[in-house]
């Protein structure tokens, strides 16, 4: 998708860009201001007063943000009493920089003019904002001074007036929106992607509707709530003490839901909007609010626990799961690809600007071109580190070997690792503890001095200006001084520690791969420093308007400083705990903001989250991108590769060449001359033959004097003759060694070609591949800039590319590439299967299963037609099939035995499922059968496999890769543990390690569906990508885990006890309330039920940094953006607020950068996989192409009636767009009485509704009526829209009768559900809605395998999870809805576990240990419960690694390739929608029976119109360029064939009575040369001969079958006249016996005459026949 435009940037500009601006339109700071001549114009554009005034603007923009009430007022004695010198030096300052502003648009004015002039003041848009912010600059004063003057409140809502005054920050940053582009093309660019963004909006917005409207339905208000039946008094008169703690929802119905505990009782309570969360189904505006927050997947789990208790709980699975899967995971994710789509067109726009894309922080070596002294062109490296310093030249070349850089290296990596092993000592290692801190501090003071001298030592060998040239250098130097800076006073444990633990990056340049691959993905600075300064940019504006909004509300810490705003919408951008601000938000702003306040969030968050972050996939995407001419090259790499790959045999088969060969020798019982004799097998007769000579031979003979005869060589008596003559051609070859050395590896290509080319006629094909073959890149075709000549490295030939033996006539077209390609493809395969035959042949036991079954016995012959044994797919003429063809397909995809051991392992892991820690499988004898019969079942399975194909060491054998492997490894387990059956299970213990084992069953569907193993295979294709991506992030956390490490360790201990801070103070005990609902608003909070606890003095629960794994395993937490504003929180409040920027820079790097790294190598991956990565522009355009075209379907609309009766005026009705738009509005509307829940507790409302519902029904019939009228019934019926809408408006009708007679829930459950389906028919309406949905639709087709992948993982994991965690002790995670008790509710656990939600929190409670649990030491796990910690890491970040950052993002690759396929840019379309459209109306008019199939003239002549280059290099076109070579030669033929029928009428027309008798004694005369066999045959032989020529004539299509008429006859078999006019004896001589009844009275003189006149015709109209042949 990226690169869809070839930019003209780099080119020459276009007029627009290349003209110099006026002089006299000179505009000073980008504002479009043009200066004159005057005074006042050269002020205003002086740059010293342009750079003041962007100073002021800063100054007014940090003065606006310190305007707020808590800085300006201090409360005393619950009064607020002014800081006067505070709010004194703000007004001032307020005041000072208005006047300066007033003054500056006066001065303005005063130059332009206000409203004439040339360019007046009012009428320039920069000028207009400058009046503007000065005018709000006055606003802001005078509420100040009145609030000041207690004429206002400290805190009034009039502050809000100051919120446009935030745009002062735009100034500054001006001069950076300064393009080099065109304003038109600017314009254009952002209009496009602007729309885009807004119809995928409008797509999110109807979903939200859709689920919303289901919502409401499903569930209504959830206000049921278990009350205590002692303190209840009514619904009206409760307090927070009545509730069950902690609050829980409960269902009024006694077979569903969540039922109250004795004691308790289930009652409605309606709560106030101020003491309730703000979410919930109760009307239609909460339920969207709702669904949007689900589908950011942050808090929906606590939602659906509200639904579950108060509800079915089949509603509530189905209703989230689908939420989450379809909009948080398919629809959402279509932002990610507009914005890849718009950031492609951008970048193409702004490369100048952004530069190219490679850079190194080398740079360090450049290259120029210089002639050497044979007039030839060389690249000679120019070293930019030379010898420049003052030390000798010995320092030098020790600064340049691998052992000084190793060395360093070294150091570095010592250092990071001391530094990162210190720890926090407790009170038992408390001496130990002290004593290894001092010993790292000199160990780091050494380190530290070690650097300075080697950063002294590099200044001395290469000179300061040298040094400071290397990026790498500049960063040395920066840590270098600042570790120095470390060790001074009271700066060890200071901020100055960064400097030290930065020195791991240092270690990127120890390999080469990752060093690339880094710089490969952050690509040019500018453009991911223009997105990181967007960001930020973002986030300032947004918190300024922030606090401006809301500093004036009460009690809201989120938003009284600045500070605190950044953090709340940094939190927000985060995703993480954004709910809780929004709600926090709402409720202090009051009631009548609750919408505003609600809407603004929103808004904020779907900007940031779907557009921000999506930006930055889009740089790592477009950084992954390859240059066209990079694509080509590793195109013909890639299939070079598989030829090669396809050329060797693998290890296991490879080892039978260690044996010697011992051919089998066959003993006959016949003579020789009784049977044929055999063919000499290939593998006897290479021993004998020389299969080439070795190139060290050939080097070893260019060292042969050259006055010494060749034939006279020793080497000779080892080479033929061919090897011979290419020596003698070697020999005469100038040059140096290494041209030589190359010319002759060319020579050994071209012999070996030779010898190895089946087909030894095709030396074209030969030539080309031995130019293919060349070695490196091969720029030489066409691109956008013409051809690239190849240069070679450095201090090369420039032309040591070129291959000394060419062929004489060079490759004419690109494709002969694909054709030497196949042909090699093809011969490796036969030289593999030759390779195969002759170990089959020298080696006995080759092929022969477990070295025991022979090749060919019959028991292989057996397993192998049961192994292989398939459904065949082909089509048949029987109308089920064809109607059900590719349910056919699907189960011909495996063998009959593949099928049934699917079924058995689906059995037996739903047999698994009912297993928990107290229904074992040991004790439960039903259990014990299933896996009694899986075992049995996979015994016979592989028992036969291995007969049939061997189980190692042959072709096809059971382990030939890893799934093979995990095969077996998962029938061994099965089987140790059926035959073992354990009754004792310890934790931890060998046999619990087996029944885990055990869990990896469901896997075995990944080994018997191909395309489930194809799924894998993608995936492993792209682990060098993703573990250098996971090496780079784990150095990024080994940096941070060391600095948090060496800075907070022991210094997060406080007391639980928030009012004491001493640590020998927190003992005893105290009272702790107790949370009873999420949020407070009940009651007053002293009311709150507490508790007696002790105090402890310790670190929080969940994390710390004591120790390097510790905070390894928090910054893995924070990484996945769960808890960290928890951490931000405890080190802000026990080390101090500047330690916060520690944890946010950590997030926004581990965030916007690091977790987006994964999306984007796992799209480039799956990109790259399936081809789409490495195609060129125009590829790709041909590839959506055919893709689009494959599902463009007729439009199933009849034609218009004609006339202008009622029926064709009808039809013009129903098909005008008005009409649609309509008929869409009436569904909205329709839809609309579906805002609040059809139920009988409200009948009347629900009544009116219904009713409505009712009406509308029968206006939908009515236009089903007019369709049907206009179209006919058999014309409406062919579309599936049209039957559709039948379908919902019949029923419609039917439910309105059953609503008129019984208008109970259930009725009105019908209703809703039909109204929900018309609903969605509006999609259809829509063009833009359909194509999205299409989009959405298509990518579910095709990710099918990955979502039965993403269901196989989890049901795996669920299952182990079971028997890890089924018994540990409930926590604060861990309840009655979450935990692992049963596989299903696992499953769900671990579904939660893929959104992000809490899984670091339910992790840690599956940690828990003694003494906070019990259980013996030798107890079995279901006796225990106590978690494991090793296992709770292992299993739950493998799992969120897995599944949330692999698997799930395979779901955005699927879509970013289906949404260019649906909703690419039409300029960039080959054919575009409109081309579409045309073709579907044609296509109307053309079909009249409308049964989707036209002619074959037809459907070719569509084919031809699309005008493809057969340059794009793809197989398909030169398929299809064979097709229109087809059809141009049967236009040829057909123009001939006219032609000739011409030149007969014609001849018919002059001489028709005397021509047959004419041609009789000319054809007697042409009969005397042919031989009797041919003219005298019997009857049946001539009729044999009429029916050959006939069928012969019919088959080929060029002519048609003649008939009996004689002069029919006679023009047809005169057509058999090649181009010389030469007749066919033998046709001539049937023809004549046929006719031979017939006479003329001359007709030997007629005959000669009409042949004369024939072939003077012939000659006459030979113009002719050309000019209508081209036609």
């Amino acid at each position: 998708m990226l690169k869809r435009k070839t930019s003209h940037l780099g080119g020459n500009p276009t007029a627009e860009q290349s003209s110099p601006p006026d002089s006299k339109n000179r505009c000073y700071d980008n504002d479009d201001y043009c200066t004159s001549s005057s005074n006042t114009s050269k002020l205003l554009s002086s740059g010293c007063l342009k750079w003041s005034m962007r100073f002021i603007a800063v100054i007014s923009f940090i003065s606006l943000n310190a305007n707020t009430p808590v800085i300006l007022y201090k409360k005393v004695n619950n009064q607020y009493k002014q800081e006067w010198t505070i709010s004194i030096c703000i007004l001032f300052v307020d005041t000072v920089i208005s006047i300066i502003y007033t003054a500056e648009c006066v001065a303005k004015i005063r130059d332009k003019g206000l409203l004439k002039g040339e360019r007046p003041y009012l009428k320039d848009k920069w000028c207009r904002f400058d009046g503007l912010m000065a005018l709000f600059h006055w606003v802001s004063v005078v509420i100040q001074a009145l609030q000041m003057s207690s004429l206002l409140d400290w805190n009034t809502k009039l502050l809000v007036i100051r919120v446009p005054r935030v745009l002062i920050f735009v100034r500054p940053l001006r001069i950076y929106l300064k393009f080099r582009l065109p304003k038109t093309r600017i314009k254009n660019v952002f209009r496009r992607s602007g729309q885009q963004i807004w119809n995928v909006t409008m797509f999110l917005l109807f979903f939200l509707s859709l689920y919303g409207l289901v919502g409401v339905q499903f569930f209504g208000a959830l206000n049921h709530h278990c009350v205590s039946n002692k303190t209840f008094v009514s619904i009206d008169n409760f307090t927070v003490n009545d509730f069950m703690i902690p609050d829980t929802h409960c269902s009024n119905q006694s077979d569903e839901g969540y039922q109250c505990p004795p004691g308790f009782l289930c009652r409605p309570i309606n709560l106030k909007w101020d003491q309730r969360v703000y979410n919930g189904f109760d009307h239609f505006a909460y339920s969207v609010f709702t669904v949007y927050e689900g589908v950011s997947q942050e808090g929906w789990i606590f939602i659906m626990f509200k639904t579950l208790d108060s509800m079915a709980s089949w509603k509530s699975y189905i209703y989230f799961f689908t939420l989450i899967f379809f909009l948080g995971w398919l629809v959402k994710n279509v932002f990610i690809a507009v914005v890849i789509e718009t950031f492609a067109e951008l970048r193409v726009q702004f490369q100048q600007i952004w530069g190219s894309k490679g850079f190194s922080l080398s740079g360090t070596t450049s290259q120029i071109l210089c002639t050497s002294n044979a007039n030839n062109w060389m690249l000679v490296t120019m070293d930019v580190k030379k010898h420049k310093g003052a030390a000798p030249a010995i320092f030098y070349k020790i600064l340049q070997s691998s052992f000084f850089h190793l060395t360093m290296l070294f150091l570095v990596f010592v250092d990071a690792i001391l530094a990162a092993s210190h720890f926090y000592g407790t009170r038992h290692n408390k001496e130990y503890y002290e004593s290894y801190k001092n010993f790292l501090y000199y160990c780091q003071l050494l380190f530290t001095i070690i650097f300075d001298l080697e950063m002294i030592f590099k200044v001395a060998c290469l000179g300061f200006a040298g040094y400071i040239k290397r990026g790498l250098h500049k960063l040395e130097c920066v840590l270098a001084f600042g570790s120095t800076l470390r060790f001074l006073p009271y700066c060890y444990h200071s901020q100055l520690t960064y400097f030290q633990v930065l020195r791991v990056v240092r270690l990127i340049k120890i390999s080469p791969i990752t060093e690339e691959f880094v710089f490969k993905i952050f690509g040019p600075g500018k453009k991911l420093g223009t997105l990181i300064m967007f960001t930020m940019f973002t986030l300032i504006l947004m918190s300024s308007v922030s606090l401006q909004l809301f500093c004036h509300i009460k009690g809201l810490k989120h938003f009284e400083t600045f500070p605190q705003a950044f953090m709340a919408m940094f939190q927000i951008l985060t995703q993480e705990g954004w709910v809780e601000v929004m709600d926090l938000t709402i409720w202090k702003s009051g009631e009548g903001w609750s919408v505003l306040v609600a809407s603004y969030f929103v808004f904020y968050h779907l900007f940031a989250t779907l557009i921000v972050l999506c930006l930055f996939v889009a740089v790592i995407l477009d950084n992954l991108e390859l240059d066209e001419d990079v694509k080509r090259i590793k195109q013909l790499k890639a299939r070079e590769q598989k030829v090669e790959s396809e050329d060797k045999l693998p290890v296991r088969l490879a080892i039978y060449d260690r044996f010697p060969n011992r051919p089998q020798m066959v003993e006959v019982s016949k003579l020789t001359n009784d049977f044929s004799r055999p063919k000499v097998r290939d593998s006897f007769i290479r021993n004998f033959t020389s299969s080439g000579f070795d190139v060290e031979i050939l080097f070893e003979m260019l060292q042969v004097d050259e006055e010494e005869d060749l034939e006279n060589s020793p080497i000779n008596n080892c080479c033929n003759k061919y090897s011979r003559r290419l020596l003698a051609q070697i020999k005469n070859l100038s040059g140096n060694d290494s041209a030589r050395k190359h010319r002759v590896l060319g020579v050994v290509r071209l012999s070996q070609k030779q010898r190895d080319t089946v087909d030894s006629t095709s030396i074209h094909m030969l030539t080309g591949a031995l130019v293919a073959s060349a070695p490196g890149p091969r720029f030489g075709r066409r691109s956008g800039s013409g051809a690239k000549e190849y240069h070679g490295k450095e201090n090369g030939y420039a032309g040591g590319a070129a291959t000394l033996f060419t062929s004489p006539q060079p490759i004419k077209s690109r494709d002969m590439d694909i054709k030497v390609l196949q042909e090699k493809t093809q011969q490796a395969e036969i030289k593999r299967s030759a390779k195969e035959e002759d170990l089959r042949e020298n080696h006995a036991y080759f092929d022969s299963p477990l070295f025991i079954v022979g090749r060919e016995s019959k028991l292989r012959r057996i397993c192998i037609a049961l192994v292989a044994s398939r459904f065949d797919p082909r089509p048949s003429a029987s109308p089920l099939r064809r109607r059900y063809q590719s349910a056919f397909e699907l189960f011909a995809l495996m063998p009959y035995l593949d099928w049934l051991m699917i079924l058995v392992t689906s059995g037996s892991c739903f047999s698994m499922m009912f297993e928990t820690p107290q229904n074992r499988v040991m004790e439960n004898h039903q259990l014990q059968v299933v896996e009694y019969l899986f075992v049995f079942c996979m015994t016979v399975e592989l028992i036969l496999k291995v007969i049939a194909n061997g189980l190692l060491f042959t072709p096809n054998a059971l382990i030939k890769d890893f799934s093979g492997f995990l095969d077996a490894l998962i029938y061994f387990v099965s089987l140790v543990f059926v035959l073992w059956l354990p009754t004792d299970v310890p934790a931890q213990s060998l046999a619990h390690h087996l029944m885990v084992l055990r869990c990896l069953r469901p896997l075995r569907i990944f080994i018997l569906i191909p395309d489930l193993r194809r799924v894998v295979y993608e995936l492993l294709k792209g682990f060098k990508e993703i573990f250098l991506v996971s090496v780079i992030l784990v150095a990024l956390m080994f940096i941070f885990a060391s600095f948090g490490v060496q800075m907070f360790a022991g210094l997060l201990y406080r007391c639980n006890d928030p009012t004491i801070k001493l640590e020998s103070e927190c003992v005893g005990n105290f009272r702790r309330s107790l949370a009873v609902v999420k949020y407070l608003h009940i009651g007053n909070q002293n009311d709150l039920p507490s508790m007696l606890v002790p105090r402890v003095w310790g670190n929080p629960r969940n994390f710390n940094f004591d120790d390097l794994p510790s905070a390894m395993l928090c910054l893995f937490e924070m990484l996945t953006l769960k808890g960290w504003y928890e951490v931000r929180d405890v080190i802000m409040m026990q080390t101090g607020a500047v330690n916060g920027l520690y944890v946010h820079t950590f997030v926004f790097i581990g965030c916007l950068i690091g977790v987006t790294l994964f999306i984007g190598v796992i799209i480039a991956n799956f990109q790259q996989n399936n081809g789409r990565a490495l195609l060129t522009v125009d590829q790709r355009r041909w590839e959506d192409l055919k893709r689009r075209l494959s599902l463009v379907q007729p439009l199933h609309i009849p034609r218009r009636p004609k006339g202008h009766g009622f029926q064709a005026k009808l039809y013009d009705t129903t098909q005008h767009d008005n009409f649609n738009k309509f008929t869409a509005f009436l569904l909205v509307c329709q839809s609309a009485l579906l805002f609040f829940k059809w139920h009988e507790g409200d009948r009347h409302m629900s009544k009116v509704l219904a009713t409505g519902c009712v009406a509308f029904n029968v206006i939908f019939f009515f236009e089903v009526c007019m369709k049907v009228a206009a179209l006919s019934a058999s014309g409406y019926w062919q579309s599936k829209r049209n039957r559709c809408d039948l379908l919902v408006t019949v029923l419609g009708l039917i439910w309105s009768g059953m609503f008129a007679s019984y208008p109970r829930d259930i009725v009105f459950s019908l209703g809703a559900i039909l109204t929900m389906f018309r609903f969605l028919t509006i999609t259809g309406k829509h063009a833009t809605l359909k194509m999205l949905l299409l989009t959405v639709l298509v990518s579910m087709y095709k990710s099918f395998f990955i979502i039965l992948s993403l269901f196989l993982l989890i049901l795996v994991y669920a299952l182990s999870g079971v028997l890890l965690f089924g018994a540990v002790k409930p926590g604060e995670n861990l309840h009655r809805h979450t935990n692992f008790r049963t596989a299903p509710q696992a499953m769900s656990v671990l579904f939660r576990i893929v959104t992000g939600e809490d899984w670091n929190k339910i992790m840690h409670d599956c940690m828990i240990q003694k003494p906070l649990c019990k259980g013996g030491i030798n107890a079995n796990y279901w006796e225990t419960d106590c978690g494991n910690p090793l296992a709770a890491i292992t299993f739950f970040c493998s799992f969120y690694v897995i599944l949330a950052y692999i698997v799930l993002n395979l779901l955005v690759a699927i879509i970013v390739e289906n949404f260019s396929l649906f909703y690419s840019n039409e300029e960039d379309a080959l054919l575009s929608y409109a081309d579409i459209k045309h073709f579907q109306q044609t296509w109307n008019i053309v079909d009249d029976a409308r049964k989707g199939c036209i002619q074959e003239d037809w459907s070719m002549l569509s084919y031809r119109s699309v005008d493809i280059r057969k340059v794009l290099q793809l197989e398909e076109l030169l398929e299809r360029e064979e097709l229109e070579y087809n059809i141009e030669e049967e236009v040829a033929k057909q123009t001939i064939r006219n032609w000739m029928d011409k030149c007969i009428r014609k001849m018919r027309s002059k001489e028709k009575p005397n021509l047959l008798l004419s041609l009789r004694n000319q054809i007697e005369e042409v009969s005397r040369y042919i031989p009797t066999s041919m003219t005298a045959t019997s009857p049946q032989k001539k009729e044999e001969l009429d029916k050959k020529s006939d069928k012969k004539r019919t088959k080929s299509g060029l002519f048609k079958k003649p008939n009996k008429d004689a002069d029919y006859d006679m023009g047809y078999d005169l057509l058999n006249v090649d181009c010389n006019c030469h007749i066919f004896p033998v046709e001539i001589s049937e023809w004549w016996r046929e006719n031979q009844m017939r006479s003329s009275d001359n007709p030997d003189k007629d005959c000669e005459r009409n042949l004369n006149q024939y072939l003077d015709d012939c000659s006459e109209d030979e113009s002719d026949s050309e000019s209508t042949s081209s036609e």
